[in-house]
């Protein structure tokens, strides 16, 4: 088992910590600690003295305002400095400046919450966390080291020598000493860094707006394939189809001609047909102009299995809701026909207040997997995507169930 901080090294038996290299990481830790402590405790004195000296001139604004955000230099280099006793990184809380420029930058970091707790986190730091490493370190290894010295200036005296013993027992405990500190001194370095819940509650938020906006963009620009495909390649070929037609009433009846003008009408018709079948796949015009239950009315219709479609609902939901439950239909029914070997399928949905449900049964063989990587692992994203849920029931030997609920606010 691999340890992934200094506590979590000292449960192991005490001889393996000796021959570990977390003794050597705290100790490592902790002298940096004492370093960037006295560079932190000078600077902010030197700031903080500058700043209220040249305030009658009104120009110790900035110098204060340097002191203010010296905490979000210091913590970014804490950060970093932590993954010597803690393998697991903090993430940074700080968002994204909304512009570009030093003065966007600063703007955004004072309207933080984190970068006064930051600031807060170097006061302590300076002024009492890396007095503490210096006096750790002192016990741990000046003082022993003092101790076995002491006989050095009297080589007969019996009491020194056991006093050089005591040293001896302290030096050997120093990497448990030393290990232990580092460990609490990490923890709480990781308790006053982490993100606290509103923020990462806010960086949730921002990351589902932008899946929300993302998953919009790709319906509209299906929404555009699709009218493309039916207003201009489809009509050119159906144009096409009609031209060949007249061309064939001019020439003798079972003439070469003739025959090949005939193939090629065949091979337009084809085309159009699966022209149409695509645009159907990529936006269905149903599901625009009538809604959803003519969509899933459509697409149950093209399937290879009997399906019945019991879809009520009083009246129009939101178009990324209809879609989103289309494509849910339209991809279960193709799990279905390929994977389940079943004999038919059912499609419910109904709204229950602001809520839609949606059901999709058949009576296959089962043992559906959403996470072997088939088309539901891209559904349940989506649905995701619409604060959705999405669960599936499929033991060995059948039914399959897949369960749907979408909020339409």
């Amino acid at each position: 088992m691999r340890h992934r901080t200094a506590w979590q090294a000292l449960g192991q038996n005490p001889l393996k910590v000796l021959g570990s290299s977390w003794p050597w990481r705290s100790l490592a830790y902790l002298t940096t600690g004492v370093a960037l402590g006295a560079v932190a405790v000078s600077a902010l004195l030197v700031l903080l003295v500058a700043g209220v000296v040249s305030l009658v001139v009104l120009i110790g604004a900035p110098i204060l305002l340097a002191a203010a955000l010296s905490g979000v230099a210091v913590t970014r280099f804490e950060r970093r400095r932590l993954r010597l006793v803690d393998l697991d990184p903090v993430p940074d809380p700080h968002r994204a400046p909304d512009a570009p420029g030093l003065k966007a930058w600063v703007r955004t970091r004072l309207r933080e919450p984190v970068t006064w707790r930051e600031m807060g986190f170097t006061v302590v730091s300076a002024t009492a966390l890396w007095w503490v490493d210096l006096l750790v370190l002192a016990f741990a290894l000046a003082n022993p080291v003092l101790l076995i010295m002491t006989p050095a200036g009297d080589l007969g005296d019996p009491g020194a020598w056991s006093v050089a013993v005591v040293g001896v027992i302290l030096l050997a405990a120093a990497p448990y000493t030393i290990t232990a500190w580092a460990g609490a001194r990490a923890a709480v370095t990781r308790l006053m860094l982490a993100p606290r819940d509103d923020e990462l509650g806010r960086e949730l938020t921002d990351v589902r707006a932008s899946r929300a906006r993302l998953v919009d963009a790709f319906d509209a620009e299906r929404r555009r394939i699709e009218r493309d495909l039916h207003d201009g390649a489809q009509q050119r070929l159906v144009s096409l189809n009609v031209m060949l037609g007249l061309t064939a009433l001019d020439t003798e009846p079972g003439s070469p001609v003739a025959t090949r003008l005939a193939e090629a009408q065949e091979q337009v018709t084809l085309a159009v047909e699966e022209l149409r079948e695509l645009s159907r796949g990529v936006h269905p015009k149903a599901l625009t102009d009538q809604g959803l239950a003519a969509a899933v009315e459509n697409v149950a219709a093209r399937s290879s299995l009997p399906v019945t479609v019991d879809v009520r609902l009083p009246h129009r939901l939101p178009l990324p809701v209809e879609t989103t439950a289309y494509f849910a239909v339209a991809e279960a029914l193709a799990n279905a026909v390929k994977h389940s070997g079943a004999s038919g399928v059912e499609v419910q949905a109904r709204l229950h207040t602001d809520v839609l449900t949606l059901s999709v049964r058949d009576d296959g063989v089962g043992g559906a997997d959403p996470s072997a990587g088939t088309g539901l692992v891209g559904l349940a994203d989506r649905i995701a995507t619409a604060d959705g849920r999405f669960r599936v029931s499929s033991p060995q030997g059948g039914p399959t169930l897949l369960h749907v609920e979408l909020p339409c606010r």
